[in-house]
This record gives structure tokens, sequence and C-alpha cells, in this order.
């Protein structure tokens, strides 16, 4: 069994060799005789199946030129005729393509020798043999080719799934940009107002403690007032005890004691005074800490609402954990794409690699075909000049075979009227022996008689 080769060659193969290829590729089954004695019909079978293989016979070998046979008188007689030279110039096409050192003749399909067709059939094996090991090399590259397509097309359905999503991401965090913008504004304006309600609170802290520090300071006052009145009241009791004993010393005293009490009620009414303005200034504390609780109350709705906010802020800082997070992901995803992008250029630059190659490997064979046609369009001009004289010379045949057919027919009267004359010559040489031989009798008689 002949091997593939990477090296195009065109070695002559033996007959078992090419009957084992061709009933391995399933192209046709024949015979060692077959190739011993190939017949026409042989041959034909032969190479219709070798050029269906390479598909270089796209049409039905069955199916004639009609157009070639409405030039012909009686299309029917030339059917075979057009087939077999339409076959001739395909294998004749094939075998100049793929540089037969033979030239194929149209004797070698009407009339073919052994040798000749075991070389041109060795030939077309060898070339579609390495047709097939071209194509095996290539195999690899062009699955490799369509796994990356393959890959391509899921990155590329990736990068449009990742695209959503982050369109998604984006459309999300501007529809919520305008609600964080808000609550960051509310909040500021919260924390304004809670650092000016905390410094108008130790304000309101300082004032309470100097009021409490002045009410305490005027207790003070008050208590000295009223132990400085009981201690008069007892030096009063006193001197009203020693009057009866010294009337002048009393009444001395009692002057004494006068100015003092007189002294102790200005203290008394300046202390009352004093105590009446400390109330005063008690009750103003009583109403600016009532005030202040008020305060202190709104203030503590004010802190409510502010750890609302707090929470507010939280889940805004949050959201944009969560914004940084989709921004670090879409970081990693324009990451994913730009790598699928270089991978799909590498998978595009090895398809166009292969493009390449096979662009040349068909430029070879264009130009190969483009030569095989410009020999087919020479041999069919040729073949129209030998069909030409072909038709001459029927149409001279057709003229012979008419004067034939006139001479047979001149021939066959002739022959009657000989046969005819021949008869009667017949006849009359039937007469004539029938007459000599009964004379010859009278005479031997007459000769045998006794008396002679």
């Amino acid at each position: 069994m002949a091997t593939t080769q990477s090296m195009y060659s065109l070695p002559v193969l033996a007959r078992p060799e090419i009957i084992g290829i061709l009933a391995e590729y399933q192209i046709i089954n024949i015979s060692d005789s077959d190739l011993t004695n190939p017949t026409s019909n042989f041959v034909f079978s032969l190479y219709t199946s070798l050029l269906l293989h390479l598909d270089s016979l796209q049409e039905d070998p069955s199916q004639v030129d009609f157009e070639a046979l409405e030039r012909f008188e009686n299309p029917d007689m030339h059917v075979d005729a057009i087939r077999a030279i339409n076959l001739y110039r395909k294998i004749k096409d094939v075998l100049a393509a793929i540089e037969c050192p033979i030239s194929f003749t149209l004797p070698d399909l009407i009339r073919p020798d052994s040798n000749r067709t075991v070389k041109f059939a060795s030939a077309i094996i060898n070339f579609f043999l390495h047709k097939d090991s071209k194509l095996g090399m290539l195999k690899p590259f062009a699955e490799e080719l369509n796994v990356l397509e393959e890959e391509r097309k899921q990155r590329e359905d990736k990068i449009s799934l990742f695209g959503e999503e982050i369109a998604a991401f984006n459309e999300a965090r501007e529809r919520e940009k305008p609600l964080v913008q808000e609550a960051e504004a509310k909040v500021k304006e919260l924390q304004q107002n809670l650092d000016n309600l905390n410094s108008y609170q130790l304000i309101l802290r300082k004032e309470r403690q100097a009021m409490k520090e002045k009410a305490e300071e005027l207790e003070n006052t008050v208590k000295r007032s009223e132990y400085e009145l009981i201690q008069a009241t007892q030096e009063n009791a006193t001197l009203r005890s020693k009057i009866v004993q010294s009337p002048d010393k009393l009444q001395r005293t009692l002057e004494e004691k006068k100015v003092v009490q007189m002294e102790a009620k200005d203290s008394e009414r300046l202390a009352f005074q004093s105590f009446q303005e400390k109330t005063t200034v008690l009750e103003v504390y009583t109403k600016a800490s009532q005030k202040m609780t008020k305060q202190l109350a709104q203030m503590q709705a004010i802190q409510e609402q502010v750890n609302s906010y707090k929470s507010a802020e939280k889940d805004v800082k949050q959201l944009k954990s969560k914004l940084s997070d989709d921004q670090m992901l879409e970081k990693s995803l324009e990451a994913k794409v730009v790598e699928s992008q270089a991978k799909a250029r590498q998978s595009d630059e090895q398809k166009l690699l292969i493009e390449q190659e096979a662009k040349l490997r068909h430029e070879e064979d264009t130009r190969l075909l483009n030569n095989a046609k410009l020999e087919a369009e020479s041999r069919k001009h040729d073949l129209e000049t030998w069909g030409r004289k072909i038709e001459t010379v029927v149409a001279e045949v057709d003229s012979i075979k008419e004067k034939t057919k006139s001479t047979k027919d001149h021939a066959a009267v002739t022959q009657a009227e000989l046969l005819k004359k021949g008869e009667a010559i017949v006849n009359e040489l039937n007469l004539y022996t029938s007459s000599t031989a009964q004379v010859m009798s009278n005479m031997k008689l007459q000769m045998t008689a006794p008396g002679n």
C-alpha cells in the first residue's frame, strides 16, 4: 500500500497497491484482471470514479452537452462519443494540472493499454493521496481555528454580558446618584446643625453653672443675714433683761441696739431685696432651665434624627463601597475584555496566516487550473477541428453507404436475372444431358444387338 508523502511525486504504483487504495477510499472495486486487460468500459468507469473523488467531475457523467448534440443531424448516434470526448478532456486537464509526464490521448480511453492505464491511475492516485496528506496537515489548524473561533464567540458573549452588567451598574449608579447627593447634603446640614446645637448647649451649660454659683452665693448671704438677725434678737432680749439694772446704760445700749437694729433692718431689707432679686434671678434661671430642658428634648429629637441620618450615611457609605466594588469589578472585567481581545486578535492573526496559506494554495491551484484550461481550450480547438474532419468523413461514409446500397440493389437485381438465366441454362443443360444419355443408351443397345 502506498503511503502519503508531504512532497508530491508521481511514482508508478503496483497493481495490488492501486486495487487496495481504490478499495480503501471506496472509489471503485476492481480486480487485477481489469488492470491487466483493460477495456474501454472499464477505463471509462475507472476514470469517472477517480474524477468524482477529486471533485473534478461536477456534473453527472451520464449527462451530455445538448448544445453540442444539436449540431448533428442524428444526435442519438453521437451521445456515447460526446460522453467519451467530455471525459477525455477532463482527464487530460487533470493530468496536465498534476504535471503528468505522459500525455493522455483518445486511444487511451477507447483502446486502453494496460501499462499506460496503470501509469495514469497511479498519477491521479498519487495526486489525491498528496492532497489528502496536505488536508490532513491543515486539519489540526482548522480544528484549532474552529476552537479559537468558538472561544472568541464565547468571550464576545461574556464581554457583551459584562457590558450589559456594567451598563446596568452605571445606570443604577446614575439613578441613585441624586439620592446620594441629596442624602449627603442633608447629612452635612444636620452635621452643621448638630455642631451649632452642641456649641449652644455648651454656652447654656456655662451660663447655668454661673447662675447656679450666683444662687449658692445668694443663699449663703441669706443664711448669714438670718444668723445675724437671730443674734440681734438674742442681744435684744439680753438688753431688755438688763434695762432694769442700768437705765442709763440701758438707754445708751438701747440706742446702740436701735442703731444696730436699724442697721440689721437695713441689712435685712437689703438681704430681702437681694433675696427677691436672687429669687427673680432663680425664676429666670428656672425658666431658662425649663427652656434648656425643652431645647435638650429638641436636641435629643435632633440627635435621633442625626442618628437616623448617620444610619443613612452608613448606608450611603455602603453604597459607595458597593460602587467602589462595582468599579473594581468593572476594571477587572475591562482587563478580561482586553485579554479576550488580545486572544481574539491572536486567533485572528492565526486565522489570517491560515487564510494566506490557503490563498497561496488557491492561487497556485488557480494558476494550474488556468494553464489546464488554456491547454484544454487548445485541445478543444484541436478536437473541434478533428470533429469537423470526422463529420466530413462521416458524410463521405454516408455517401459511400448510399452508393453501396444502390450498388447492392443493382447487384441484387443483376443477381436475380443471372439466377434466372442460370436456372434456364441448368434446365437446358439437364434436358441436353438427359437427351444425350438417351441417345448413348440407344447406341449401346444397337451395338450389342445380334445381327450387327
